[in-house]
């Protein structure tokens, strides 16, 4: 069964199972979509209130982004489940003989590399939530600013989960030069998010 179709009470009791996925990895992206959906919220209470007008157009823009942000966020979380498998597959491998053997290291790695790969697409969207986020709350209703902060907070726990599911794939591959270059790119993208969530946080707090 789809991730996505299953009812909250379905989808915590399957992950509450002895199954590894789903895992860290799908609640990360769970955790993106949900602050995405929190943002454009804030949009739907801020569109059509006179006092915001001035930005109703700006509030449009980051409704469109937010609700195309959650559906991407909901497909990562499938992905997600799905390139554990794939690499739990390769694992059960015949490795009888050196043949054998090749083959189930090479789709090992190839699998490892997806494993990665997919929390690093989901690293990458949470930054823009971030983006999002940081938006709805400074421009947004301010009776939902804390909505908004709620879904910058989830931005940052959602990029640090995706993190880890990113490094401890990257522990068993063998391709030196993509180890390196996705450690890059984890590093740029955490202190990006938490540049904009520590600013939100900052505006909120001045707020209350």
């Amino acid at each position: 069964m789809e991730l996505t179709k299953m009812s909250l009470k379905e989808f915590a009791k399957e992950l509450a199972s002895d199954s590894p996925a789903p895992g860290g990895g799908s609640v990360a992206a769970l955790c993106g979509a949900l602050g995405a959906a929190l943002s454009v919220m804030v949009t739907r209470l801020t569109i059509g209130k006179e006092k915001y007008r001035d930005v109703w157009d700006e509030m449009g823009k980051i409704q469109k982004e937010g609700k195309e942000l959650q559906e991407r966020f909901l497909s990562l979380m499938e992905q997600d489940a799905e390139a554990f498998n794939t690499f739990f597959a390769a694992l059960k491998m015949p490795k009888e003989t050196p043949e054998e053997k090749a083959l189930r290291t090479a789709r090992m790695q190839e699998g490892l590399k997806e494993a990665a790969i997919v929390p690093l697409e989901t690293l990458s969207a949470c930054q823009l939530l971030a983006g999002l986020a940081e938006t709805a709350a400074r421009r947004g209703n301010g009776n939902a600013v804390t909505d908004a902060g709620t879904a910058a907070l989830l931005a940052r726990a959602a990029a640090a989960a995706a993190a880890y599911n990113v490094r401890i794939n990257l522990g068993g591959i063998k391709d030196e030069g993509f180890v390196k270059k996705t450690k890059e790119e984890i590093d740029r993208a955490l202190a990006g998010i938490e540049k904009t969530v520590s600013s939100v946080e900052r505006h909120i707090e001045s707020l209350l």
